[in-house]
């Protein structure tokens, strides 16, 4: 059964009138939480849809940035899709739900903000109106101010991209540990540690774009210490 099968099946458990954001309720286990994961994505997701003002802009062809979505799934994509826009719960629920979902570990909320940049720029513009709600999405979640801006600055044309902001890494700090935690982010970009901590394999796509800008970054900065 893929997973937006399983998805839909979880959402079933629901009580009449419920609001969507309540699944996250029910998915504790680490097996649950992938569903969790890709419900947290596309929740969110269709919400902040709606933060630029383009709500006519193709979403599906969005969540094709995060998310393989195989012919024979794109039926059922869309009925998880179009329950999430429809759903009254505001994204500050949802975001709460999430966190309370995984707790203390910080790296799921991590790749679930880097799927939500992905989407975000996946008409190619960053609205104003979607910084703040990713501002406000990595508050909730108690995502560090460095942490976002690391993010940020690997998606948001604007941005600065500087490398070592992109390795999390002080200017000051010796070659020797910036390669230690440049490896040590390579490391967590694997898709199968993605997997291991509760990224759906259909989204773990993710990390090639992520490991390109980590091994980008490392290459800049090594070639500016030789020189």
């Amino acid at each position: 059964m893929s997973i937006w099968y399983r998805i839909l099946d979880a959402l079933a458990a629901l009580r009449s009138g419920e609001s969507l954001s309540s699944v996250f309720d029910l998915l504790r286990s680490e097996p649950e939480r992938r569903v969790g994961f890709a419900i947290a994505v596309i929740g969110l997701g269709a919400k902040m849809a709606k933060a630029d003002g383009l709500v006519t802009r193709d979403e599906v062809t969005a969540f094709r940035e995060v998310f393989h979505i195989s012919p024979e799934d794109e039926v059922a994509a869309g009925r998880v899709f179009n329950m999430a826009r429809q759903d009254v719960a505001g994204f500050e629920d949802y975001a709460k739900r999430v966190k309370a979902m995984y707790g203390d570990n910080c790296e799921p909320l991590l790749d679930l903000l880097d799927g939500l940049f992905h989407i975000a720029l996946a008409d190619g513009e960053y609205h104003p109106n979607e910084d703040v709600f990713l501002q406000r999405v990595a508050d909730i979640f108690e995502i560090s101010d460095r942490k976002f801006s690391t993010i940020r600055a690997r998606f948001v044309p604007d941005a600065q991209r500087d490398p070592y902001d992109i390795l999390g890494v002080e200017p000051a700090m010796d070659l020797a540990d910036i390669k230690s935690a440049y490896r040590a982010l390579v490391r967590e970009t694997h898709p199968d540690k993605m997997i291991a901590r509760g990224v759906p394999k259909e989204a773990v796509h993710m990390a090639t774009k992520r490991l390109a800008e980590i091994n980008t970054a490392w290459d800049n900065i090594a070639l500016e210490r030789a020189s």
